[in-house]
């Protein structure tokens, strides 16, 4: 009898961009301008397994796991970030979290800035009721449309076209913020209709329409990590069927993928390096300034 890995099953796939028999980890990722690596990870049961409690505990699935969406994962791991003492001004993601109101909802009242990528059909507030994303893009004037980057990828610039509406405030958001409808506009050739992604933000009121561009951008440090971490440690080399197996695999994973990160981010750079005809001078004693600091 063939045993499937726990989690397996029909679900859609954001690297096949289809609905395969598969298994699906939410993962997090932490940015700075000094690099980047996976620092939480959470396994997505569907509601199938979670039903099946016999299998479940064939799977070594503890009995207190419960159904939890993608989006809850992510929030408990970005919980877990923030109790932990890590740093953060802003959160991404892709549509599979930012259509989540609540998850939305939860950044808010933490005071987490948000920069979330929605669909085109997502329901925004406006002055008077609601209206669509896409509608509020035919609205935006020729004018409205800023040439920016989204940071640099393999090919230098990450260039768009970008519009910026303002939302009004809701419910939940804090004094002195405010939320932004960001439309991306790929450029292309004339005579292509060119392609539009949609964002929900919510920040500070003096938040600048190129951070909120830049943090957009910094949503590729996910496919980045995924990419470095499976050539470089592993990550998805792995053959185990059992829920305990499965993070016990990428929590090692991680850990060496942080740590070839960190050591990236402090080594210097060949142009930081002394010459080799000016030799390290002998570094000075505890409690003596440094001249050369």
């Amino acid at each position: 009898m063939r045993i499937s890995p726990t989690g397996t099953g029909g679900q859609y796939s954001g690297t096949a961009g289809r609905v395969e028999n598969c298994q699906l980890g939410v993962f997090l990722a932490y940015a700075t301008g000094r690099g980047r690596t996976l620092i939480d990870r959470e396994l997505y049961l569907p509601k199938s397994w979670i039903a099946d409690r016999a299998r479940c505990r064939d799977a070594a699935v503890p009995d207190e796991v419960e159904f939890a969406t993608k989006a809850a994962l992510a929030t408990t791991m970005l919980a877990r970030a923030l109790e932990s003492g890590v740093p953060a001004s802003w959160v991404t993601a892709d549509e599979a979290y930012g259509q989540d109101s609540k998850f939305r909802t939860w950044l808010e009242q933490h005071r987490i800035g948000y920069v979330v990528a929605v669909p085109r059909s997502q329901s925004i507030p406006a002055m008077t009721g609601s209206a669509r994303a896409d509608h509020a893009a035919e609205q935006a004037p020729e004018q409205a449309w800023k040439r920016r980057s989204a940071g640099d990828g393999a090919k230098g610039p990450r260039l768009y076209d970008w519009a910026v509406a303002s939302l009004p405030a809701g419910e939940h958001t804090p004094p002195g913020w405010t939320r932004w409808l960001p439309i991306r506009r790929q450029i292309t050739n004339a005579g292509k209709e060119p392609e539009l992604a949609y964002y929900l933000c919510c920040g500070s009121e003096d938040t600048k329409d190129a951070e909120l561009v830049g943090v957009a951008g910094a949503r590729w440090a996910i496919e980045e990590c995924f990419q470095s971490a499976k050539k470089e440690v592993g990550l998805d080399r792995y053959q185990v069927r059992r829920y305990d197996a499965w993070y016990r695999h990428i929590t090692l994973a991680m850990l060496a993928h942080t740590y070839l990160a960190v050591t990236a981010a402090i080594t210097p750079k060949p142009w930081q390096r002394p010459h080799p005809s000016h030799p390290r001078r002998n570094p000075p004693s505890p409690g003596t300034p440094d001249p050369a600091a």
